[in-house]
């Protein structure tokens, strides 16, 4: 499950691309909204989506990285 970039919110600076450990975003133009090359590399590390100056990244974690049941609280 890659990241998810909104077109709409992506102002293009390039953050996301500079940051990313795995290089997701490998070949990706400098002047237009990053693609997500290698989106099974990810590995969910969130720096891209802390790094965006506009919240443009989404991450869908997968659904073994999330509780099966909610704790009584």
């Amino acid at each position: 499950m890659p990241p998810v970039i909104n077109n709409d919110k992506c102002i293009k600076c390039g953050n996301c691309v500079d940051v990313c450990p795995v290089d997701v975003y490998f070949d990706s133009d400098p002047d237009e909204t990053p693609v997500v090359t290698y989106g099974e590399d990810c590995y969910f590390c969130a720096s891209c989506f802390l790094e965006c100056p506009t919240e443009a990244i989404f991450l869908r974690f997968p659904l073994y990285g999330q509780p099966s049941y909610l704790p009584d609280l």
